[in-house]
């Protein structure tokens, strides 16, 4: 026979649980646009089967010093300096890693790939680390729109 006690402490647990896990999924929506630190760019997250993806949707600055749009002029491979910035994905297959995402960060600036991983910090911003060999890393704050 259960008595009182057991049913209440049995609820109590039980909210306390949803509380938790409702709390795990706001927290981990890092769907939306961010503007990357400094304000560079508008990049927009979202969901690329159950992983995370960002294209750049718009630049503080979209033509380079002659005018033209900026293309993806430092890329290591040859065949793809001509394509845009402006639309370009940099956030690659982010899938979810604990508390964060782990996946790719490609940097138009430098023109590489880098191991990445994004972490909501809190409803408007966004830790977002590239790293190299796992050891060397940079980090920047996105702030959301």
């Amino acid at each position: 026979m259960i008595n009182k006690t057991t049913v209440k402490t049995a609820l109590f647990a039980l909210t306390g649980t949803l509380f938790l896990v409702s709390g795990a999924v706001k927290a981990a929506d890092a769907t939306g646009t961010w503007t990357t630190e400094g304000g560079k760019s508008h990049v927009k997250i979202s969901r690329c089967g159950e992983n995370l993806c960002g294209n750049i949707v718009s630049l503080a600055t979209p033509n380079d010093e002659t005018g033209k749009p900026k293309t993806d002029h430092n890329n290591e491979d040859e065949s793809k300096r001509t394509r845009p910035i402006l639309g370009m994905q940099i956030v690659l297959g982010m899938a979810p890693n604990g508390d964060n995402f782990k996946g790719r960060l490609y940097n138009p600036e430098d023109g590489k790939t880098y191991t990445g991983y994004l972490k909501l910090t809190d409803d408007s911003h966004i830790e977002v680390k590239g790293c190299v060999m796992g050891i060397l890393c940079k980090s920047q704050t996105w702030t959301r729109n």
